[in-house]
């Protein structure tokens, strides 16, 4: 998550249903839209149970999208356990990652995109949690393509990365078909002619 210490609560039962009904609520109509009195109701709790867990709407925040993010990580890990070991394929399974990921969690597009929409204030405890996923997301494309081409390694990165949030994007807004299919198309280009500039 970076280098800012993030305040995290202990889940109890209850704590987990709110944040379950949070996470429900936040994604399919925004962070700002959904009041702690709709979450409590949805969680089958009171809004006293509600903030002696959590203390605040923030926290909540903050622990929906940690959660989301400790979750895509785990899936995203699955995903290059199981690809071959050449970096090229490794790459690819990001692309390949993320769709299906977006598939099964993500019909509104990128849930950390969407809260950067609503939360662009750096000092919001839940802004590090954001900004970092989306580093993490970039060391890692970096990463795997210093593999493949180490002095093009930051170039490359970016721009699978890139591609990688275009298509989650477009993925959300549904503005055309397959795009991480296209994504993945283009990403293959790039690595075919990594470290082949002239």
């Amino acid at each position: 998550m970076g280098t800012t210490e993030l305040r995290r609560i202990t889940m109890t039962p209850a704590a987990l249903r709110v944040r379950e009904a949070a996470a429900r609520l936040f994604y399919e109509r925004g962070i700002h839209a959904v009041g702690v009195d709709l979450i409590a109701a949805e969680a089958g709790v009171t809004k006293k149970t509600l903030y002696d867990r959590f203390g605040s709407k923030e926290q909540i925040v903050v622990e929906y999208l940690v959660d989301r993010d400790e979750r895509w990580r785990a899936f995203l890990a699955r995903h290059l356990d199981a690809a071959p070991p050449e970096p090229p394929a490794r790459v690819l399974a990001v692309f390949d990652a993320s769709h299906a990921w977006s598939r099964a969690n993500g019909s509104k597009g990128c849930s950390m995109v969407n809260a950067h929409a609503e939360i662009s204030d750096a000092s919001h405890p839940a802004y590090p949690v954001i900004i970092g996923q989306k580093k993490w997301m970039l060391a890692l494309f970096t990463r795997l393509a210093g593999e493949i081409a180490p002095d093009e390694a930051d170039r490359l990165g970016r721009t699978l990365m890139l591609l990688n949030e275009g298509a989650l994007v477009a993925y959300g807004l549904n503005v055309f078909p397959d795009p991480f299919g296209h994504a993945r198309e283009q990403a293959q280009v790039l690595l075919t002619t990594a470290g082949h500039r002239p």
